[in-house]
């Protein structure tokens, strides 16, 4: 935790900055429809009892100062088991909240625990609902869900669309503003990742090269490579269908990864150990040039994944992690 003692300093900043008393209180007319990928969600009046499933989408009520009555326990990146990630639990504690009603999501969405929550709406601007999904959940409660694809939504969006939910639109788009600002003031304090190319791979294993998987452009984690600078190579460029979050190429093609400068995964030295052994991956540029970022099942692992509030939590520190990577590169 000391490493993002910095970080979390930002992010309390930030909040502050945003909680719900310095912000406009939108004006939203109900009667209100709300269009996604799976249909059309109306809410008759303003929610007062407000619950969510799927990854992060309770982080947009907390930070604009309403506290679910239920949310997806983190699974991944819970450095304490108690099913918060720090920034969820710095923010319940600011807001002198004890944490609602967790719900276990291990084999999917817990229909029974959201309903015994009784909420008036249920968001899930980020998630991979189903229509059989979507359609169970919307017997308890209007859902909001998804604009396009499963698991495809960027952090922009799901603030739009769960703070609409919220009949707090307004609001949503002062914290865009507030969190954008905080990024482009990062992004000019490392102006070496600018026109750097990046590659998010959550499969490259020296042991069984069968496949090279990786986050499309369409992710949440490849946008905010954007959102700093970097760009992305042309092989995740030409594999980035609309809607899709992740894509994958054969190990035969992979000079397809010349041309990244900064490679980002999951692991530890074992794995690039093991990258510089095999005499495919040691070839690479970015491998020669050890310019990797590696992230483990630790808070950093999860919050590169970014949300409205682990943004703020690890924006300076992940920043720096990819800018020493940008200056090992050479191409």
């Amino acid at each position: 935790m000391a490493l993002f003692h910095r970080s979390l300093s930002a992010y309390v900043a930030l909040i502050a900055a945003c909680s719900l008393g310095a912000l406009p209180v939108g004006a939203q007319q109900y009667p209100l429809e709300i269009e996604h990928a799976l249909g059309t969600t109306v809410l008759s009046e303003k929610p007062e009892r407000v619950a969510t499933v799927a990854w992060a989408n309770h982080e947009v009520p907390l930070a604009l100062g309403v506290v679910p009555v239920g949310f997806a326990a983190a699974n991944f990146g819970d450095d304490n088991d108690n099913g918060l990630l720090p920034w969820v639990e710095a923010r319940l504690d600011e807001l002198d909240a004890t944490p609602p009603a967790l719900f276990d999501e291990g084999d999917g969405i817990d229909f029974e625990a959201v309903a015994a929550s009784q909420p008036d709406v249920i968001l899930a601007a980020y998630s991979g609902l189903s229509q059989a999904d979507y359609t169970t959940l919307s017997q308890i409660a209007p859902v909001v869900a998804y604009p396009q694809g499963p698991w495809a939504t960027n952090w922009r969006a799901m603030i739009q669309l769960n703070s609409a939910g919220l009949g707090m639109a307004e609001d949503g788009q002062a914290l865009i503003e507030q969190i954008e600002t905080q990024i482009a003031d990062t992004a000019a304090d490392h102006p070496n990742l600018a026109g750097k190319t990046a590659m998010f791979v959550t499969h490259l294993d020296p042991t069984n090269l069968g496949r090279i998987s990786f986050y499309t452009d369409n992710d949440a984690r490849v946008r905010f490579f954007h959102d700093l600078g970097l760009a992305s190579p042309e092989v995740v460029k030409q594999n980035s269908p609309p809607g899709k979050f992740a894509g994958e190429i054969s190990s035969e093609l992979i000079d397809e990864l010349n041309d990244v400068d900064i490679l980002v995964t999951y692991g530890g030295q074992p794995l690039i150990d093991q990258l510089n052994a095999h005499p495919l991956t040691s070839r690479l540029p970015v491998v020669e040039n050890g310019a990797i970022v590696m992230l483990g099942n630790t808070p950093l692992g999860t919050a590169a994944n970014p949300t409205p509030m682990s943004i703020s939590w690890l924006l300076d520190d992940y920043a720096d992690l990819l800018s020493e990577a940008a200056r090992k590169s050479q191409r």
